[in-house]
């Protein structure tokens, strides 16, 4: 007992703690986005987990940690400025631009796929496409939504002789954030662009 006693029982509680693991790993139950659960074997575990971490990268519908989907909303706003649609549409990609109707610095990639961030760092996305005085489509949240969570803005500058028609279609946003969107764009966009530019009253 004494020469091979301690071996024996080493042997006994490897192959002990081995049985536990594999018992207590193959029928844990784990819970799962709408509540429901169901039993997971270890290595179902593991391959779910590696497919969130693949997928959560890419996902912009909803924080994948979640798992709860977002209610969200679409809705159209429209105004009328005093200026070109080239010259107002170049007024949403000139970075130069941005930071005057802003009066804070800000980051603009005026291109396709170019990334923006401005009004210190609360409101920021990407240009997804151009169309040159004609349209802008982009992906842009504020700071403080759910994680990796985006709108679609599409903003069409349309001539009305002497002026622009801006007709803004928001597609995307957070039930929770509609008129807070709404209130932020009508401020800092539209108001910010006309006191700034000119834009917003004639001169006779």
């Amino acid at each position: 007992m004494k020469t091979k006693g301690a071996e024996k029982i080493r042997e006994a509680l490897g192959s002990y703690v081995g049985f536990l693991k594999t018992e207590f790993t193959q029928g844990m139950i784990l819970p799962t986005a709408n509540g429901v659960a169901k039993p997971q074997s270890a290595s179902q575990s593991k391959a779910k987990q590696d497919k969130t971490q693949v997928s959560s990268g890419s996902s912009t519908a909803a924080p994948i940690n979640t798992g709860v989907k977002i209610p969200t909303c679409k809705f159209t706003i429209r105004d009328t400025f005093l200026t070109s649609p080239a010259e107002l549409y170049r007024v949403f990609l000139n970075q130069e631009m941005v930071q005057a109707f802003t009066r804070s610095p800000a980051t603009v990639d005026g291109e396709r796929g170019g990334k923006f961030r401005l009004l210190e760092g609360n409101v920021f996305g990407e240009f997804t496409e151009l169309v040159p005085d004609e349209k802008i489509v982009m992906k842009w949240r504020f700071n403080n939504w759910p994680c990796e969570h985006y709108a679609t803005i599409t903003l069409m500058f349309l001539d009305r002789s002497n002026e622009t028609e801006l007709k803004v279609e928001y597609r995307g946003v957070p039930n929770s954030e509609e008129e807070q969107t709404k209130d932020g764009w009508k401020r800092y966009y539209f108001e910010a662009i006309k006191q700034t530019f000119g834009y917003g009253a004639r001169l006779f």
